[in-house]
Order: structure tokens, then C-alpha cells, then sequence
């Protein structure tokens, strides 16, 4: 055998070997596409956009709800625009914006809102269901027992209210309360 043939071997050989391995990495990249599910056809979220600012990717997240079931922001990627708001039962302007919330839930499609509780400044869960209750709250609340959340979106005042698009991406930051009439423009910018 002379040293073309036996290059010319090798060659093949590595060009076989890199076909399967590629073969193999994408078969295991689609399959872990598949199961992952809820985002359906939305690419995966880079890690270098995700942010707090207008544009960037909302950070993901995964809270117990008020009803004990688990909820993640991203469940809903793909899907709806949210309306994420943090808030507690102590606070004044929460309450105040709480019936608009309810309205707008209950009145338009393709949206969401995911209400925040920030349960460590509360005497306890009780009085959160007392005050979704009291004010007739059907939207998920979710319970930021170590305000671990909170504190990764940097929330000063309280409220404060991240509209999210169907992508995932902050369109706008509202710090305060909000009423009905803003709620409905944001997402409505978001068209």
C-alpha cells in the first residue's frame, strides 16, 4: 500500500467518524427540543439576553401558586403576553390596581397576568388567600416565600409590573400602580 492510499483511507474514515458524531449530537439535541415542550416553536432563550431592561429576555422563574400547583414564567412563553406584577397585601397602590388586574384578566384573550406576592413581608399565606378572596382574584398568584425572585428583577417599589411579549422579551417596566386603561395600551404596544 502505498502513502496516498493510506491518506486517502484516513480521510474517509474521519469524514465517516464526523458524520456520525454530528448524526448523533443533533439526533440528542432534537429529542431534548421535543421534550422540553411548552415554548413550541420558539428558540431557546440565550443566556446573554436575558435581562431586566426593554428588550432583553424576562428572567425564567418557577414558584409554588396560592393553589399549591407549580408555575413558571416561561409556561406561558410562546403563548401569551404577560403582565408579571410583584406586590403584597400590606401595600396600598397593590390594592388599589388589584380590580383592574382582575378585569383585564377576565376580559381579554392572549393574555396572562402573574401576580407576585411577596409572601416573606406577609404574616402569613392566610392572608394573601384572605385578600385574592376578598377581591375576587381568579389570576395566578404566585408565593415568593424568600423574596428570591423579587430580588433577581430588582424590585424597589411595590408595585412593580414587568409587560412581557409572547417571546419573552420586557417590552415595559411600570413602577407603581397601574389601571386599566395603561394595562390595556401596553399590551396593545405590543401588537
Amino acid at each position: 500500500m502505498n502513502l496516498k492510499n493510506i491518506l486517502i483511507g484516513l480521510l474517509l474514515a474521519g469524514m465517516l467518524s464526523w458524520t456520525l458524531i454530528d448524526a448523533i449530537d443533533w439526533g440528542t439535541e432534537e429529542s431534548t427540543e421535543q421534550e422540553s415542550g411548552g415554548a413550541g416553536d420558539l428558540a431557546p432563550v440565550p443566556e446573554g439576553e436575558i435581562g431586566l431592561d426593554e428588550g432583553d429576555y424576562a428572567p425564567d422563574f418557577t414558584l409554588e401558586t396560592l393553589a399549591g400547583e407549580e408555575m413558571s414564567l416561561y409556561d406561558v412563553r410562546g403563548e401569551k403576553k404577560v403582565m408579571l406584577n410583584f406586590w403584597a397585601t400590606w401595600c396600598p397602590p397593590c390594592r388599589a390596581e388589584m380590580p383592574d388586574m382582575q378585569e383585564v384578566y377576565e376580559e381579554q384573550d392572549g393574555i396572562e397576568i402573574i401576580a407576585v406576592n411577596l409572601t416573606d413581608s406577609e404574616p402569613g399565606v392566610g392572608q394573601v388567600e384572605d385578600f385574592a378572596d376578598d377581591y375576587g382574584l381568579t389570576f395566578p398568584i404566585l408565593l415568593d416565600h424568600d423574596v428570591d425572585v423579587a430580588t433577581n428583577y430588582d424590585i424597589q417599589p411595590v408595585p412593580t409590573s414587568y409587560f412581557i411579549d409572547t417571546e419573552g422579551r420586557v417590552q415595559h417596566v411600570a413602577l407603581g400602580a397601574v389601571n386599566q386603561a395603561f394595562m390595556l395600551q401596553q399590551f396593545n404596544d405590543m401588537d
